[in-house]
């Protein structure tokens, strides 16, 4: 599948916001409950991309000229890699994390980190991330990973 991973820009901001929310009712729903997923969803309106997009290397994928992924590079930390239901599955995430990965060594970046989705953290771990601990908020369980990169 043709897909370019570029900068995210203000005008992707809706769309990000779609993608995100798409996958978190779909995708993570299995793992999650509606209370924890609606919580979530707060934090990914268009607004909210927008405030995200200053202060993190916010990147989207793009088929057909249409987003259908993002991933975000919050320093050492990969943040909100969410990639449409209808396109997973076909190695978008894959080369949203490798353009992540470039940008981390890039900054000198020697460890990523990822605050995972029990839904991801299959994805993560074939990745080479590897599980650091587990962590709760309330009902919301996270599993923080971890990734040594080389040169």
């Amino acid at each position: 599948m043709q897909c370019q991973i570029r900068r995210a820009m203000p005008v992707d901001a809706h769309a990000i916001s779609k993608v995100v929310n798409g996958a978190l009712q779909e995708s993570n729903a299995r793992d999650y409950p509606p209370e924890v997923i609606a919580q979530v969803e707060q934090n990914f309106c268009p607004d909210s991309i927008l405030a995200l997009m200053k202060q993190r290397q916010m990147y989207v994928a793009v088929v057909e000229q249409h987003v259908v992924g993002t991933a975000s590079l919050d320093r050492a930390v990969v943040r909100s890699v969410f990639v449409s239901p209808r396109h997973q599955g076909r190695g978008i995430g894959q080369q949203l994390m490798a353009r992540l990965m470039d940008a981390a060594l890039v900054a000198q970046i020697d460890e990523l980190r990822v605050p995972s989705s029990l839904t991801a953290e299959s994805f993560y771990a074939q990745l080479g991330f590897h599980k650091v601990r587990d962590e709760f908020n309330g009902p919301e369980h996270t599993v923080i990973m971890a990734l040594r990169l080389d040169a």
